[in-house]
């Protein structure tokens, strides 16, 4: 019989991520009428976009007939369409839920979303019954499955009907105990770029991280349309970009503007497709060249981007691209400093050598060091911030280059006076070949971030603890 009335509402169970669903049923001497999947009412319930792609119907003639138990690497949407069901799911991803188990009757006017990893199994309460389930990935030999035995002593599932008395397949019966089945993982999270200063710096943050793949250029060429198809994509979660093409000035020459091109937006937008027809998060770092600096103020997430370099415009371009993925994170940075060369190490070597340089004193902005950058990719990831962009750079009172080039000589032990300032304009006056326009005002407002629970460090604090960690010992007695 189907119960109808029910508002729409649902239901939270003792398997993380596996919710049931109250469905409103319209019926009359007609019959009734429901829906079944509904995509905005289902978002306002909170519920995964769940993106299907295959409609699946189970047909049923006996009361007892009884399937399972199967975990598939998808998500799926159970409902009945007549009769009456008692479902049962277990826990078989890898993780401290692992073995739980839930169980409920489902009939029309109930549904429940299974998430990947989470095993099913069903038995008909009636003659007649069919169920159906939506899918959000095809079927594929290559894929990790995991089956649990129907009559598992561990899990003690109460059938309503004995198996014995039902009808169960036999290749049904022959599923291993719970002991013995291989749990499926999480979804995997890809770094491309991983060889490149944040990269590296992700590798760090992320050590000890089971779950996580990171791939080179050599590996995984991102301007490669042949990559969409590289690898399996609903076994991975996320995607984070941390390659690009940084080259500033050389972006404005014509060989230059069209490497910028092809791995600054060509590449994103595959990213930007795998993402979207997998169901992936894509977290993409973006630049404060997207602004022409000419702001009093910080610059914030709402601000419009108006990029002065070509550089700039590979990276805005990349932004808008983005934000078309239903689950993405833009990471918009400044003055980044990470491992390899860099203008802190630069200073550091010139305070050595005995040179005093000229430093341009009219661009301000906050030195972001990779791991920071890092630490608020993952604070992002896990913290279950709303999609968009967020700034993320070094907190602290903003300063110009070149406060922080004589900051650095004062932390390495010499006269911060040897350095001198010259506006950009006269610093760039005698450069060989073509130099990219700065932003003079490069300070991002780090407000929306901060109300995430993320509080960046003050970067001169930062620029301390990295100078001193890149002292000889002679130069810091």
């Amino acid at each position: 019989m189907v119960e109808f009335g029910k508002k729409l509402g649902r239901t939270e169970t003792t398997i993380p991520g596996l919710v049931v669903v109250d469905l409103p049923v319209h019926g009359d001497s007609r019959g009734w009428f429901k829906e079944n999947w509904q995509r905005e009412k289902m978002a306002s319930l909170r519920l995964p976009d769940l993106g299907p792609v295959q409609n699946n119907i189970s047909f049923n003639d006996a009361a007892g007939t009884t399937r399972g138990i199967h975990a598939e690497p998808w998500d799926k949407w159970v409902s009945v369409a007549t009769g009456r069901i008692f479902g049962a799911w277990v826990d078989m991803r890898e993780g401290p839920s692992f073995g739980a188990v839930y169980t409920t009757e489902v009939d029309p006017s109930r549904a429940v979303y299974v998430p990947r990893g989470v095993g099913n199994s069903y038995q008909t309460l009636e003659p007649d019954t069919s169920y159906t389930y939506l899918v959000n990935d095809h079927w594929s030999e290559d894929a990790s499955y995991s089956f649990l035995n129907l009559a598992d002593e561990t899990v003690a599932i109460p059938w309503p009907i004995p198996l014995h008395e039902g009808q169960v397949s036999a290749k049904d019966l022959e599923h291993p105990r719970l002991a013995e089945i291989t749990p499926i993982p999480e979804r995997k999270t890809l770094v491309v770029g991983a060889d490149g200063q944040l990269g590296l710096a992700l590798r760090e943050e992320f050590a000890g991280t089971s779950g996580f793949e990171y791939v080179s250029r050599k590996d995984f060429d991102i301007s490669s349309p042949e990559n969409i198809k590289a690898r399996r994509w609903r076994d991975y979660g996320v995607i984070i970009n941390a390659a690009a093409y940084t080259a500033v000035d050389a972006a404005e020459t014509a060989a230059g503007r069209r490497e910028a091109w092809v791995a600054n937006v060509t590449g994103v937008a595959h990213l930007a497709r795998i993402a979207i027809d997998n169901g992936l998060t894509l977290v993409q770092v973006s630049s404060d060249y997207v602004f022409d600096g000419t702001s009093n103020v910080a610059y914030t997430e709402d601000d419009r981007v108006c990029p002065l370099s070509v550089y700039g415009q590979t990276k805005a371009a990349a932004d808008a691209i983005v934000q078309t993925v239903p689950k993405h994170y833009v990471a918009r940075t400044s003055w980044v400093v990470g491992a390899g060369k860099n203008f802190v190490q630069t200073m550091i070597d010139l305070a050595e050598r005995g040179i005093d340089p000229a430093v341009v004193d009219d661009q301000i902005g906050r030195l972001t060091f990779t791991a920071e950058l890092a630490r608020g990719i993952r604070h992002l990831l896990t913290s279950d911030a709303e999609p968009g962009i967020y700034n993320i750079t070094g907190g602290g009172e903003p300063l110009s280059w070149m406060q922080i080039a004589r900051r650095v000589y004062e932390l390495a032990g010499h006269d911060p006076q040897r350095v001198k300032g010259v506006p950009t304009a006269e610093y760039y006056a005698s450069a060989n070949g073509p130099v990219a326009p700065r932003p003079a005002n490069s300070v991002l407002d780090l407000g929306k971030l901060t109300e995430t629970g993320f509080h960046a460090e003050d970067h001169e604090v930062a620029l301390a603890t990295y100078v001193s960690g890149r002292l000889r010992p002679s130069d810091s007695a």
